[in-house]
């Protein structure tokens, strides 16, 4: 992590009863399961329901597990496709609780915010919103899971995440790239190899990592909203 990325980093815990990261492809339908850590996708989007400007990106530099990963199975009924509800059993983390730390980097391609790109006012703002807990509600993977945060210190407090060794898990979906941060007319998603390292900590490779795996979905027009310009009020005499 570089110098610059020190002044724009913030820290914070987030925990809640359950937590259901999955897959994309599987959010189609029929019967879910979570993956048994967070995917980088999931946290940047907990952060961005903390605060976010299309001005910046956040990007998610690492988190550390706080509770033993356990999993158990709900009974569900969620609304068909073609009406009316199904049955299916969804298998979501329990008891869930990460420390998180991310830095924002200014998006280049938003040349028309340049103006806006002052480092101190934005990461006052996210410090405030973490201990307002968030200016958005908070999901940890799906909208049932309802999630809270507030400030911490990231490696403060003893972990009941207990293991021996690093626990690979494989290959895994990090995030999605979207044409209005990278430029590309394209929609593409990321893969890459997780682990937990032995210190409970997760450590995720840069959206930009070339270690990383991408797959394009589909062409996409980047489409950013306009500026917006304040107008002086009309002065009645």
């Amino acid at each position: 992590m570089n110098r610059e990325s020190h002044s724009t980093q913030i820290e914070y815990e987030v925990w809640g009863r359950y937590a259901l990261f999955t897959d994309p492809i599987t959010r189609v339908g029929g019967e879910k399961c979570s993956y048994h850590i967070p995917t980088y996708e999931a946290i940047k989007g907990i952060t961005e329901s903390i605060y976010w400007k299309p001005v910046f990106t956040w990007v998610i530099d690492e988190i550390r597990v706080m509770r033993p990963i356990r999993t158990e199975a709900k009974n569900i009924k969620p609304i068909n496709i073609s009406g009316g509800n199904t049955l299916a059993t969804y298998t979501y983390l329990a008891d869930v609780r990460y420390q998180v730390r991310a830095h924002f980097e200014w998006n280049l391609l938003r040349e028309d915010l340049k103006s806006d790109q002052l480092a101190p006012k934005h990461l006052e703002i996210a410090k405030r919103m973490i201990r307002k807990g968030g200016r958005r509600d908070i999901f940890l993977g799906t909208r049932e899971c309802q999630g809270y945060v507030e400030p911490c210190i990231f490696g403060e407090g003893k972990t009941q995440h207990q293991q021996y060794g690093e626990l690979s898990y494989g290959t895994m979906f990090h995030g999605f790239d979207y044409p209005d941060t990278t430029g590309k007319k394209e929609l593409s998603a990321r893969f890459w190899n997780a682990k937990i390292e032995t210190n409970s900590i997760i450590r995720f490779p840069r959206p930009d990592d070339q270690s990383l795996t991408r797959r394009v979905l589909r062409d996409m027009i980047p489409n950013p909203p306009a500026s917006v310009v304040e107008e002086p009020h009309n002065q009645i005499s």
